[in-house]
């Protein structure tokens, strides 16, 4: 089963793709989503990684949580379910 994580503190220029390629060094990528503004569509500097299974989740936290990415640090963690 797929478990989403989020991913704070992307440098606002990260796309999509570049964020799902930086995921898959951890295992299988589902689906990456970084979230823009609605108005500008500007990278709001966060997103959403959906990795295949819990395992490749556990290894993408361990080795991204904390780690500098294109100069800036990653929080990445369990994704909240909307309120």
């Amino acid at each position: 089963m797929a478990r989403k994580l989020f991913v704070g503190g992307l440098p606002y220029r990260t796309t999509n793709d570049e964020l799902r390629d930086a995921f898959a060094k951890a295992g299988e990528v589902a689906s990456a989503s970084i979230v823009t503004d609605r108005e500008t569509g500007r990278s709001r500097g966060f997103g959403f990684v959906e990795m295949a299974n819990d395992g490749d989740a556990d290894s993408a936290i361990q080795m991204w949580n904390g780690k500098e990415y294109d100069g800036r640090t990653l929080t990445v963690s369990d994704a909240r379910p909307k309120a």
